[in-house]
């Protein structure tokens, strides 16, 4: 059985659909990320670690990534650090994610090439605007 993918034979996903990899090494916190986002015009991706995440980066870059702040085997901004280092013809929009605001965490993420932040636990209309904000339609 071959796993459902939203790209054609060419390797090209519909104009619409967008990816978005949400890395946290809270399977909850994927699951509802997944449930408020997933749909037909975007595909979330699960990543439960930074190793991981950065190898599916390098494999098939995302068009979006959320980070989560803490993660236990690398620190959100390297993460972000080294999917910026990566040849891609995508350059994703990166959000770390947060349980409160910690500036200096902030801080150090968007010097490594994030957009923003989203605080966790989240709901629906809070993701959907932090999409907004993005100018991405989920």
């Amino acid at each position: 059985m071959v796993p459902f993918s939203p790209r054609d034979a060419a390797g090209k996903e519909g104009p619409e659909m967008k990816r978005c990899m949400f890395i946290d090494d809270s399977s909850v916190i994927r699951k509802v990320a997944k449930r408020i986002l997933g749909g037909p015009d975007m595909l979330v991706i699960e990543a439960a670690s930074g190793f991981e995440a950065v190898e599916m980066c390098a494999a098939d870059m995302p068009d979006i990534i959320i980070v989560d702040g803490a993660l236990p085997d690398m620190q959100a901004a390297d993460v972000i650090r080294r999917v910026r280092a990566m040849a891609s013809p995508v350059q994703p929009q990166i959000l770390i994610s947060l349980v409160e605001v910690e500036v200096a965490s902030i801080m150090k993420a968007k010097r490594a090439g994030a957009q923003g932040y989203l605080l966790k636990p989240f709901n629906r209309p809070q993701l959907l605007e932090c999409f907004r904000n993005l100018k991405i339609a989920a």
